[in-house]
């Protein structure tokens, strides 16, 4: 289990009782009536990977290249980015934004051969995915018939995209219509390419399991103190501040800031804006970047760390002292594992003596079960703030006109 440590001035009276036992009833309606299907998903989704192994997807292709951008591919990026550096047989490549440099580029390191693509968009019709896609089959001179087997789409059931994949018998996964797609890593959209690059997805399904068991047993009340805290102070600390000790976050930072940011900003039923930004950070290379901010800049953030108990590397600093850099020979002969931590708590010390309310979270490894319990805690995390704001966590209608306005210009051409 990971361990949280919560350091918010927050008074837990009445009214912050009250508030806190209201969200939680939220979220227990949310479960109950099937709002958001994302609190079932540990559950349900072992028959996926049971499925896989059973027909040993996982056995079949030497690489895997997700087509999907946002919450089709975010979340499935962060579990493989975390867990690299295991011994995977199969790379996942993902092809997301609709960059030519880059696209060019990563097709000119993919072969065909023995590569599944799969393509991932809830609503079956996002246009960067799909433009993507239609490009990977002109790339890759991809015969729908004759190379099916090589293809397979995630999306809504009766999506066009789904509605596709069975005129041209391509194999297809459902995404559950309740589950969004920011809180859709644990559904086929992260187990399906997760378990067929070879992961633990069923470790990554226990940890998150484990996490909504206690929470719905509240024995885990540090995630409404948490919320309460936020939502009582947002207009005073505007900006939620995550520093990630460890470069296996990095695409879970960026997980996390779409979760938060388009879960969260939203207009509350009175029509008043409201969220916080999220901000997310690596330690301790962003550190010499930002911290002089948060130091001596305004007071309007809060700070989360992130950091790894054991990372199972044994590198130590030499024990070499050079001219003139004696005054950094303290660390000799320490494992970077403790240098990386102690920064982290040196940190942690140096911005609570300004005052900046902080709380920490400690993964005692880097697996599949760390990663899966911290994408849960911040799921439920989300879900709370949202039900505290009274707006609607899953939907995104700030995100359409946009491409409405996209689809206009091209109309226009």
């Amino acid at each position: 289990m990971n361990s949280y440590h919560l350091d918010y001035p927050l008074e837990v009276d009445s009214d912050i009782k009250n508030l806190m036992a209201n969200a939680f009833g939220a979220l227990v309606h949310e479960k109950e009536q099937g709002v958001t299907g994302y609190y079932n998903l540990p559950e349900e989704s072992g028959l996926i990977v049971e499925e896989i192994k059973k027909r040993e997807l996982d056995q079949k292709f030497d690489r895997i290249v997700v087509i999907g951008i946002g919450g089709s591919s975010l979340g499935t990026k962060a579990v493989d980015h975390f867990l690299r550096y295991k011994k995977v047989h199969r790379p996942i490549y993902f092809l997301e934004n609709p960059d030519p440099v880059a696209i060019r580029h990563q097709f000119e390191q993919i072969p065909k051969e023995n590569t599944l693509f799969i393509i991932v968009s809830k609503s079956g019709t996002t246009i960067e995915t799909i433009s993507i896609f239609k490009t990977a089959l002109a790339h890759y001179k991809i015969d729908l018939a004759k190379d099916n087997e090589q293809l397979m789409v995630i999306t809504d059931i009766d999506s066009p995209l789904h509605l596709f994949a069975q005129e041209y018998g391509i194999e297809s996964f459902a995404i559950p219509k309740n589950v969004g797609g920011r809180f859709s890593v644990m559904s086929a959209v992260g187990i399906v390419p997760l378990s067929i690059a070879g992961y633990d997805t069923l470790g990554f399904l226990e940890g998150a399991k484990g996490m909504f068991e206690r929470f719905f047993m509240l024995h885990e009340e540090h995630i409404l103190q948490k919320a309460a805290f936020i939502y009582k102070n947002w207009q005073q600390y505007s900006m939620n501040v995550l520093f990630s000790y460890a470069d296996e976050l990095e695409n879970f930072n960026k997980w996390y800031v779409q979760l938060w940011g388009e879960s969260l900003g939203k207009k509350d039923p009175a029509g008043n804006p409201v969220g916080t930004t999220p901000i997310a950070h690596i330690g301790s290379v962003d550190q010499h970047s930002f911290l002089q901010l948060v130091m001596e800049g305004p007071k309007d953030k809060t700070l989360t760390f992130i950091c790894i108990e054991n990372f199972e590397e044994e590198i130590a600093i030499p024990d070499i002292s050079l001219p003139h850099l004696a005054k950094t020979d303290f660390v000799n002969g320490a494992l970077f594992n403790r240098l990386l931590n102690e920064e982290c708590k040196a940190t942690m010390e140096s911005v609570k003596g300004q005052g900046v309310p902080t709380d920490k979270i400690v993964l005692p490894f880097i697996n599949e079960d760390s990663i899966g319990e911290l994408m849960a805690y911040y799921e439920l995390l989300t879900s709370l703030v949202g039900a505290m704001f009274g707006i609607n966590t899953y939907n995104q209608p700030g995100v359409e006109l946009g491409k409405q306005i996209l689809k206009t210009r091209f109309m226009q051409k």
